[in-house]
């Protein structure tokens, strides 16, 4: 019953992040999305209560699937600060995936910067995944492993913008490189293993003694 129940939700989930980021939160309704998943209106509402606990769910389930991970190599002992950070990179770069429905949504949400406690909300929940990288930095300078005086924050904002602009901004990127990073082989075969390359390298240089 219960896997039953948990199955149910994910299928919303599922159809809800496609309807929000086809359509975009302020056009997207729950009857559309209850219609699509095939479920009525009182189910939804009994899984999540509304449009937003809707929408802030969506977010959730994703940001949850990846912080356990990064929880458990913050606090695993047997590895040094910069192991952790390059796990994570080898992770982060992973999930990348072409003409993903979460990215398209993010994007679309996140670039209309409204000042509302729906984005408020939101922000909160893909800072928690930012804060952990920032704490194997931060652990990584507490241990002298890392330089000091290294700026934390840049280091994070570069590796999370160099993958935000890759794919958030594929148009330019795509003729910059001169490859379409929305191609799935061109991005699992050449450029992820380039862009672990380069930030690996880039921070190597930045962080360690």
């Amino acid at each position: 019953m219960e896997k039953d129940k948990s199955d149910k939700k994910d299928h919303i989930l599922d159809v809800a992040e496609k309807v929000f980021s086809d359509l975009g939160y302020d056009a997207a309704s729950t009857r559309t999305i209850s219609g699509e998943a095939g479920v009525n209106m009182a189910m939804l509402n009994y899984y999540f209560g509304s449009k937003e606990g809707l929408f802030l769910a969506v977010f959730e389930r994703k940001i949850e699937m990846f912080r356990s991970m990064l929880q458990n190599l913050g606090n695993d002992a047997s590895m040094n600060a910069w192991d952790k950070l390059d796990a994570f990179i080898e992770a982060f770069i992973n999930k990348v995936v072409v003409n993903s429905c979460f990215a398209k949504l993010i994007n679309r949400e996140m670039s209309l910067n409204r000042r509302d406690g729906l984005m408020d909300k939101i922000g909160d929940i893909l800072l928690t995944n930012v804060l952990e990288v920032k704490k194997i930095i931060d652990d990584g300078k507490a241990s002298g492993q890392f330089r000091q005086e290294a700026d934390t924050e840049m280091a994070v904002a570069t590796i999370f913008g160099t993958k935000n602009y890759i794919t958030n901004t594929s148009l330019v990127a795509s003729k910059m490189l001169g490859n379409d990073v929305n191609d799935a082989a061109y991005m699992e075969n050449e450029l992820k293993p380039r862009i672990k390359k380069y930030l690996k390298e880039l921070l190597k240089a930045y962080l360690l003694k």
